[in-house]
């Protein structure tokens, strides 16, 4: 049996790199006859609307390749820092559009359709949305990686290729029903398989020590299961640049495939059984984890792309730098940095010493010293329980060698800590990574913490949380290691892509600088007490609602008042998002209508989002919602008044067309549990007002727009822990609140559920009990904002002046901004432009 020394990759030599020549690009009408018949096979007579589609992402395709390759012919030429994004999740959403847009071809697209008789918007509606993530965290890592590429960032990204995404949601008897995601059923022009690009990645087995040549101990991880890791890569072109970065997905492949000898012996199902156990590590993001084989895959899959991406990372390394001699990986940190998005990949820090140290042999203190300089950890939450552990049975079981490291770098941690604050054993139990308490358990928070040289959270009120609750101690302990970089969206999607025409109407007014430099917007400050300005972004926002109105009707079949306000929630169904207090809303607002109370403002109520497999409370309110929505949508007397849609399977591509449609942005979660969010820039971003608490990223959103254009209620964040302190009794709220009394009686006894009137029981006996998330205690803060928030829509010149202003005060939550941020003061990285010209 070889060692690891004996088997590791060996480091490659300095190689110059030679400048690749690009055949020069024709026009793209051209180019477009040209994929029908030479990539499709097709005619034009005999094209589909599909194969337009093809053709079209194609055309745009070439283009994007020419800057990748010089993108990465200067990478390698130059040498420059690099950063590296693990993210379990990566919501990138459709690629056309948004490729042509940031390549400045998108009218030339358009053009060169319109000539051969077809029409580009029709062929963007046959691309799938990407099934790679399901909630913000995803579609903040993407917007990050627009931001990264055309900031001129050396980067790249590193996730996993689901091949069924999380799951198609559809609604049938108001419940959420779970359909397989098969985005990659016409393939994906848009990624690149390298089947040269494969990793080996251990599972199980176990560790065996024998001393090497100088006597010390070796550790050596033997008897493994290996599944193969293979790359696809994505690319991310940036706007109004040359630089085109890469994101790098991994899918699962077994080892051996087939298994000939149990086909011959006509044992068809176990020739291909190593096959199928393997690749379901890469088939659905967050498996169902209520079963002890679900934990397992999900451990599995964080570990699968994790150690793929770190070995990828160090072969990239390896390829321009020799290491002759221990010094000479001193210039590790110096070229790499590694950004865990969230907890996900947290197991990283174990995986780049188990490499440094088991595969190239370097030692221990030495090595730990590379890794904290290596990577940074963005927190995105406030929840204990959200925070991922693993019991020490099932890591030791999956990964019996990083259990070890983890075990080891836990103590020299404690060690130290215990040097620096001696005698404090319960600070010893609270930051150590392994929990005593709770049947042993692995805490990965507290390993991205102890190895990371930087920690941030995403909002200023979710980071100063970080500091004086969740990482209390660490703040001691490593003073000045946790910061601040709040979230931001990029405009090039959200604004320019999703919202052409208020795009356009900016553009008129301020030029086009704002595209690429948020901070320009700032100047359509004065026009909002323009009354021209003011008709045209009112006239903006009406089509962007009946676009929006009649993607409802075709999905749902419900036809609406687009004159009424757009009342908008779409996100991830969690408790915490208290989904279930706008339904009170809805409920109250209901009941006054059938009491015949005049000067109500006609509204519409739209809902959206995925609830978790195995989350049944979520899906609960899910399926209350659509049955308040039957009730309401069909009750005679309230006609118009009110409407309630849930919209199925919310996704990128439809929140292109829910934000820009909507007049109110519902951003209700209790103050303290939402890290930042960013659907509230979205919205605001495309002049929707904001009804929220002083919660994550609210509260630096009422600072830019000021107190007097956003509607704030709710307690605060000492407010809800002093009342949790008190002995909250929710039952007092619903015995003094008539009103409320009425809608919690309404939804227990049946009213929306005929046919099983104690349906929702549950939900009220949990409200009036226990009321975790303090819904019973906000109720009327919030009906007395939504009151005010009806009264001045009425007033729509007072409503638009408001909005104007809400859009330009966002240049704050670019993610420009976001990235500039994490640039200069965690990876300390500089921009490289990709210089064409450059020999």
């Amino acid at each position: 049996m070889k060692t690891p020394a004996e088997t590791k990759a060996k480091p490659k030599k300095t190689v110059k790199a030679k400048s690749i020549a690009i055949p020069k690009l024709g026009p793209i009408q051209q180019a477009l006859k040209n994929h029908l018949i030479f990539s499709s096979f097709k005619t034009s007579e005999a094209a589909t609307p599909r194969d337009w589609y093809d053709a079209a992402s194609y055309s745009v395709r070439d283009h994007v390749v020419e800057r990748w390759v010089q993108t990465a012919e200067s990478y390698y030429r130059d040498d420059p820092k690099r950063v590296y994004y693990l993210s379990l999740e990566f919501l990138i959403g459709r690629m056309l559009s948004n490729a042509a847009l940031n390549l400045g071809i998108n009218e030339e697209l358009r053009e060169g359709m319109d000539a051969l008789g077809r029409s580009l918007e029709n062929a963007i509606e046959f691309e799938t949305d990407a099934a790679l993530g399901n909630g913000g965290l995803g579609r903040l890592a993407a917007c990050f990686l627009d931001s990264m590429a055309t900031m001129d960032i050396p980067a790249a990204g590193y996730g996993i290729r689901y091949e069924y995404g999380m799951f198609r949601q559809s609604i049938e008897n108001g419940q959420q029903i779970e359909n397989p995601d098969n985005w990659l059923r016409y393939g994906n022009i848009w990624e690149f398989q390298r089947p040269e690009a494969t990793y080996n990645i251990k599972f199980h087995g176990h560790v065996v020590k024998y001393p090497n040549d100088q006597g010390e101990e070796i550790q050596h991880w033997v008897d493994a299961e290996h599944v193969i890791a293979m790359a696809y890569d994505v690319p991310v072109p940036g706007y109004g640049t040359d630089t085109v970065n890469n994101l790098r997905l991994w899918s699962a492949k077994a080892a051996r495939e087939f298994d000939l000898r149990h086909f011959n012996d006509g044992n068809y199902e176990k020739a291909v059984e190593e096959r199928n156990a393997t690749e379901n590590i890469s088939k659905v993001l967050y498996p169902n984890d209520t079963s002890v084989l679900g934990k397992e895959l999900r451990l599995k899959q964080q570990y699968f792309f994790v150690s793929a991406s770190i070995q990828d990372i160090l072969r990239r390394f390896l390829s321009t730098h020799e290491m002759k001699t221990q010094d000479d990986w001193k210039i590790l940190p110096e070229k790499i940095a590694i950004q865990l998005n969230d907890t996900h990949p947290s197991v990283g820090v174990a995986e780049m010493m188990y490499q440094l140290v088991d595969v190239y042999q370097l030692p221990w203190s030495f090595a730990w010293e590379l890794v904290v300089k290596i990577f940074a950890y963005t927190n995105h939450t406030l929840m204990p329980e959200a925070l991922e552990t693993w019991t020490v049975d099932l890591f030791g079981r999956l990964l019996p060698r990083h259990l070890e490291i983890i075990y080891q770098i836990n103590h020299e941690f404690l060690h130290m800590v215990n040097h620096h604050f001696p005698g404090d054993a319960e600070l010893l139990q609270r930051v150590s990574i392994i929990d005593e308490n709770n049947g042993r358990r692995v805490r990965m928070a507290h390993l991205a913490v102890v190895g990371s040289h930087t920690v941030n959270g995403v909002a200023a009120l979710h980071s100063e949380l970080l500091k004086s609750t969740l990482f209390a101690d660490f703040d001691r302990i490593f003073p000045g290691k946790l910061t601040n970089v709040t979230n931001g969206i990029t405009p090039r999607r959200w604004l320019n892509q999703a919202n052409p025409g208020l795009t356009a109407l900016i553009e008129k007014a301020i030029g086009s600088g704002f595209k690429k430099d948020l901070t320009q917007i700032k100047k359509i400050t004065p026009l909002a007490d323009d009354a021209d300005f003011r008709k045209a972004f009112a006239q903006v926002k009406l089509a962007n609602k009946q676009r929006l109105a009649a993607k409802i009707e075709a999905k749902t079949g419900v036809k609406l008042n687009v004159n009424s306000l757009f009342d908008v929630q779409i996100k991830r169904i969690h408790e915490y998002k208290r989904q279930l207090l706008n339904v009170l809303h809805v409920i109250t607002l209901y009941n006054r209508i059938r009491r015949g109370e005049k000067g109500i403002t006609p509204r519409t109520v739209i809902f959206g989002g995925k609830a978790a497999p195995g989350y049944w409370m979520a899906k609960h309110i899910i399926r209350l919602i659509n049955d308040v929505a039957t009730i309401v949508n069909e009750d005679i007397a309230v006609g118009d008044s009110l409407k309630v849609v849930f919209y199925p399977n919310y996704e990128v591509s439809a929140a292109e067309i829910l934000f820009p449609g909507s007049d109110l942005s519902e951003q209700i979660s209790t103050a303290g549990t939402e890290a930042s969010g960013t659907g509230n820039m979205k919205m605001a971003l495309n002049g929707a007002l904001t009804i929220g608490t002083l919660d994550g990223a609210n509260v630096e959103i009422k600072e830019e727009v000021g107190d007097e254009n956003i509607f704030i209620f709710g307690l605060t964040t000492p407010q809800v822990a002093e009342v949790k302190a008190s002995g909250y009794q929710p039952r007092d709220y619903y015995n003094s609140n008539p009103e409320l009394k009425q809608v919690l009686d309404m939804i227990a006894d049946g009213y929306f559920s005929i046919d099983e009137p104690g349906r929702y029981k549950v939900i009220v006996d949990n409200l009036l009990n226990n009321d975790q998330y303090l819904l019973l205690a906000d109720y009327a803060s919030y009906i007395e904002a939504q009151d005010r928030v009806g009264k001045l829509y009425q007033k729509q010149e007072d409503w638009t002046r408001m909005a104007i202003l809400n859009v330009a005060n966002m240049a704050k939550f670019s993610s420009d901004r976001a990235i500039n941020d994490y640039a200069k003061e965690i990876w300390h990285v500089t921009p490289h432009a990709n210089a064409k010209a450059k020999k």
